[in-house]
Formats: structure tokens, sequence, C-alpha cells
């Protein structure tokens, strides 16, 4: 049954059409995600959907009695807000059915059994839309949500609250309300990846539908069954499937696109040759042949969308040490958030930083940078190491300054490479046209922000590249080119960001911060880490059992334990192995890059008896790249005694 639906819905903004003759339907429980590039209207058509802004045209229909609730990706919140309040509104509807349940209750005591039966139909109902709207024990789940969520004052004014907090506080009364419809706008900033996989299983288990704008594409993958892309200027496309469905089919219809366009091309190409040669021949041809061609010569063909195209300045080449941290120890009043911290950053490294919000992890990038003391410990930075630093807050940004002002510093050209380029092209490549650089700061989307922030970050010829949550606001086509960017980077990365994804794609290491003060550092991607470390918690809980006191009887004296090993001494077949182990590593990762390759090339789908054979390959050749990081981290973890 339909949900929502949304006919001919069209949006300017001044001259600026948003989106024209857009329509969409959500069905009920259907999961939807909705994608397009920054500006292309993605925010503002939720609040259409929502009902809290105005189209200049079309017509919005909701079922009859539908429930809808809308996250916005910056939650507002009455003056006099707490927590506890904020929670007991989103709740209304659940408890006017348990108070009425009660009341009915009280009616059915002092009821004639023949006269019960109305009134035992009407609690039944009563009960069922009381677990529709999520059960019996309200206060429990709400202090389980928030507490999940890392919000631990009940009675706190939100007013008091961090912008991630306050933002976790929305996430939790959202999903308390559980709406027909859960309408959620970049829902996972300001979260830490943990806690965005909790989300993910949050939102699986709403039996509502769900419209969610995120550029978390792991979230997408996991969460929907449609995609629907806006067009910039235009309508929407829909794609069934998750993302990577979309992205399959998206490929496709750009190739085929692409293919009519040539087609096209070639034959207009043969109409204007022939309508150059003269009147003698025009007059072979029809009036309506040659109106006809004149016609398709005047209409756009298929263009690929424009992208952001991100460049990096030339930097100066690392030298020997770039970063290294011994020790470092940091508190903040009793509160202990580095303890004996050890770190080297080498050249060419991307190492991911990740564990839970305000576990420490932007303190430790401001002891690196130099902005913050450390209490302990040493710090060398490498004589030609030159650090360029993306801050979450984008407080370097000034929302007086135009665009133009804000990119330039007081210089009209940028170098990149052997080219010398003019700032404003080089704005313009960035999808901020002329007009655009005359706008101020204040008037641009996040995204806009994000994208003039990196991009003036880029101009500042680094070899280290700090960034502090790039990927907050950005939509998934400049996220890819992101990557490729950080990708090709011959300098050094230290990266924070929840985007699992991103990391996966990125990351040579991860440093996870776990609380207390401990950090702990793992070789590969995401996926590695989670896996190293559930490895380490299993064979830790394996033991846990064996530390236990027990008494046993005396061992012979030919069975005594063998002496413990000393740190950092490693067998000759150890030593040998460990050597060898990055040669392996590269060969067998270059085998699994190799299956990926041939699985995705479309030609290898007309025989299909060599895809599962090509699929049973690649799943070898990932369990072998996994064991070969399993069992370097195991022989780095000897060496270093830990």
């Amino acid at each position: 049954m339909t949900l929502l639906r949304a006919a001919n819905v069209q949006l300017t903004f001044g001259s600026r059409t948003v989106f024209q003759g857009l329509t969409l339907t959500l069905e009920e429980g259907e999961r939807v995600g909705l994608v397009g590039v920054n500006g292309s209207g993605k925010s503002s058509l939720m609040k259409i959907l929502a009902g809290v802004a105005r189209s200049d045209a079309g017509e919005l229909q909701l079922r009859r009695g539908a429930r809808v609730t809308y996250l916005p990706q910056e939650p507002e919140f009455p003056e006099d807000a707490t927590v506890a309040s904020e929670l007991s509104v989103s709740q209304g509807p659940l408890k006017e059915a348990l108070a009425a349940h009660a009341e009915l209750s009280r009616k059915l005591e002092s009821t004639p059994a023949e006269a019960q039966g109305r009134l035992l139909e009407q609690l039944s109902a009563l009960a069922d839309r009381i677990e529709h709207l999520g059960g019996w024990d309200t206060e429990h789940h709400a202090r389980m949500l928030l507490d999940r969520l890392g919000v631990k004052d009940w009675e706190r004014p939100v007013a008091q609250l961090s912008g991630g907090l306050r933002k976790r506080v929305a996430i939790a009364r959202a999903l308390l309300t559980r709406p027909d419809l859960l309408m959620l706008d970049e829902p996972t900033n300001h979260l830490d990846a943990d806690t965005v996989d909790w989300l993910e299983e949050e939102l699986d288990k709403l039996p509502g539908a769900l419209l969610l704008v995120t550029h978390d594409r792991y979230f997408l993958d996991g969460l929907v069954d449609r995609i629907v892309e806006i067009q910039p200027g235009e309508g929407v496309v829909s794609y069934p499937g998750n993302y990577e469905a979309y992205v399959e089919q998206k490929l496709v219809a750009q190739e085929n696109a692409a293919l009519a366009q040539h087609k096209r091309e070639r034959w207009i190409a043969q109409e204007v040759a022939w309508l150059r040669r003269g009147p003698e021949a025009r007059r072979t041809k029809s009036k309506a042949r040659i109106d006809r061609a004149r016609k398709l010569m005047a209409e756009r063909g298929f263009e690929r969308p424009k992208v952001a195209a991100l460049q990096v300045m030339a930097a100066p080449r690392l030298g020997h040490t770039v970063i290294e941290a011994e020790g470092i120890q940091k508190s903040f009043g009793e509160r202990t958030v580095l303890k004996g911290v050890d770190f080297r950053l080498q050249r060419g490294e991307r190492v991911g930083l990740v564990g839970p919000n305000g576990v420490g992890k932007t303190t430790f990038l401001r002891v690196l940078l130099g902005e913050l003391p450390p209490d302990g410990g040493k710090l060398v930075i490498g004589k030609n190491t030159k650090v360029a630093y993306y801050d979450q807050t984008r407080a370097s940004l000034d929302p007086e300054q135009t665009v133009y002002e804000a990119a330039s510093k007081g210089e009209d050209w940028v170098e990149m490479g052997d080219k010398k380029i003019a700032l404003r092209d080089y704005l313009d490549d960035l999808l901020f046209p002329v007009p655009m650089q005359r706008q101020k700061v204040a008037a641009l989307s996040g995204g806009e922000r994000n994208r003039l922030l990196l991009a003036r970050l880029f101009l500042e010829g680094a070899n280290v590249l700090v960034l502090d949550e790039p990927t907050n606001d950005l939509d998934i086509v400049t996220l890819n080119i992101l990557e490729g960017l950080l990708l090709g980077f011959t300098g050094s990365v230290l990266l924070v960001t929840h985007d699992r994804y991103f990391l996966d794609k990125v990351a040579t290491s991860i440093l996870a911060f776990e609380g207390e003060g401990r950090v702990t550092r793992y070789e590969g991607n995401y996926a590695m880490y989670r896996r190293l470390k559930a490895q380490a918690e299993a064979a830790k809980a394996a033991e846990a059992p064996v530390a236990a006191p027990k008494k046993e009887a005396p061992a012979a004296p030919s069975e005594a334990p063998k002496a413990a090993r000393k740190p950092g001494k490693l067998s000759y077949k150890e030593q040998r192995e460990l050597e060898g182990m990055e040669a392996a590593i590269e060969a067998a990762e270059g085998r699994k890059a190799e299956l990926e390759a041939k699985l995705g090339d479309p030609s290898v789908y007309s025989s299909a008896s060599k895809v599962p054979e090509l699929q049973r390959e690649l799943e070898a050749a990932t369990t072998e790249v996994d064991r070969l990081y399993a069992r370097w981290q195991e022989l780095q973890n000897l060496v270093s005694g830990t």
C-alpha cells in the first residue's frame, strides 16, 4: 500500500531550478536511500516530504493516519528542553496508549462478564498499538538507547550539550517514536564507527518505512532496498536494490547512454555533411527530415555529470623521519586521555584513527600538531614534514568572506605541478562557478563548505595531511574523488572518520583508541582491524578460564612447562617468515585484486560456469590475505612483546 506520494514537485531558489517535475512514491515498510550530488536538493526534498517546507508546485499525499518522524542534519530543540523531556515528548503516542489501556482495564473490572466483549476487543487493539510503538517498559528502553548513544545525564539541559550529543539525543528521540515513516538526513554525522554499526542494527529492526540521506555507503548497503537519485535541475531516477546494486546499474546506464550518444553524434555528423553540400543535395531530402535533423542537432545530448576536480599541490619529499611519538601522556583533570602512547608515522602510510567519541582521537592529533602540549613523553617532527590540518569544526572558514576570498589567501593563481591555473578556474572545476564565488561562505551548504575547505587545504603544498572527519556532508561522488586523491597522494595521511567504507578503501593501518588512555595499532584497513580485534578478544576469552585458580596434581618432572619466551626474540624460522611476509602479502593481495577485476568485467557473465569458480577463488584469496595479515600481526607482537 502506498504510504507517501509526491507528484510533479518543483523547487527553485531565485533563477536556479533545484528540481522540477519530480515524482516519488514510498510504499509501506519500504527502505529507500536518497542520493545525489551536493546541491541537488536532497535535504530540501526531505523537508518538503516531511511537511516542514513548501514546494513551488506539485502535490503531496500521505496515507490517512500515518505518523512521520523527520530528523534533519541539525536538529532543533525548545530552549528549556532536557534530555528526559525530549524523550518524553517522543513517546507521547505511546504514553497515551498506555494510559488508555490502564483506564480500560479498570473499567473492565467493574463490567459484567456478559458485557465485556467489546472492551476486550478494544484492549486487544490497544495492546497491539503499544507493541507497535515500542512496548510497555518505555523508560527502560529510552535509557538503554541513551546509554548506547553515550548520553549519560538524563536530566541535563539540551542547551548544555555539544553538537554531537545533541544529535544523539535527536536520534534517540526519533527511534522512540517508531513512526510509519522515519526520515533521516545524514544521521551518521558525529557518530563513531561502532555507534554507526549499532544504529544500523536498530534501524533494521524498525517495522516502518525508512527514507535515508547518508554518505555512508555501508549504511546504504545494509539498510535500503531501493536507491533514488536526484538529477540536478530535473526529477529522480529509481534503482532497485542496495547501494552496490545501484552502482552496477548506474554504470550500465551510463555506458548505454554513452553508446546512444555516440550513435546520435555520428548520425548528426552525416546529416551536417549532407546539408553543407548545398541546395542540390537538400532538394533530394524531404522538408520534414531536414527539420527533424535540425531539431535533433539543437537538442542537448547525453552528458556525464560534472564532478569536483579535487587536486593536491606538489609537496616536498618527506625525509626518513615524518612524525614520531614516544610515551605520550595527556590528562584533563583526573581523566587520562593518552597513557604512554607510542606512534610512528612513516612515508606513504595512511593511518585511520577509530574509537568512541571523546576517547582522545582529536586530542592526539592536536598533540602531534603541537596545538596541545603533552603532559609527558617525546615528540619528534621531521625537518621536511609539512602538515595541513582539516579541522572537523571548519573553524578556519570565515562565514563573512566570499568563496573566492576564503580560497585565495591573497593569491589569484595556484600552481598544480608544472601548470599555473587561475584561482577562478580552479574553483570552477570544484563546482564553484564564478557567480557562486561571489557568495558568502555563510550561504553555502555543509557539503559545499566541506569541499571548499578541502580545496583550500590541498593548496598548501603539504606532505602530511591530517584530516579530522573530512567525509561529513560530502556527496558520494565527491567521496569517491577524495578516496582516489588520497590513494594517489605520495605523502602520509592521518585520518579520523566514522565512514567504514572510506577507511576500508584508504587506510593502510588503524590506530584504535580503546579508552583509559590505551591505543593499539593494527595493520590493514578497517575490515582487517575488526577481524584482528575479534580474534584477539576471542583468544582472551578462551584464556580466561585457564587464569582462574584451580588445584591440580603436580605435574611429573618430564612435563615441566617451557620457559616463557622473551619479548623481541624470534626463532630463526620465524625471523625468515617475517622477512618474507611483506612479499607474501603483496602477492596474495595482487591475486585478490586480479580476481576482483575479472569479476568486475561484464563479459565474464556471458559464461555462467565461470562465475561460481571465480567467486570461490576470490573467497579463498581473501581468506589467504586475512591469514597472512593475522600471522604478520602475531609475529610483530612477538617482536614487541605485546
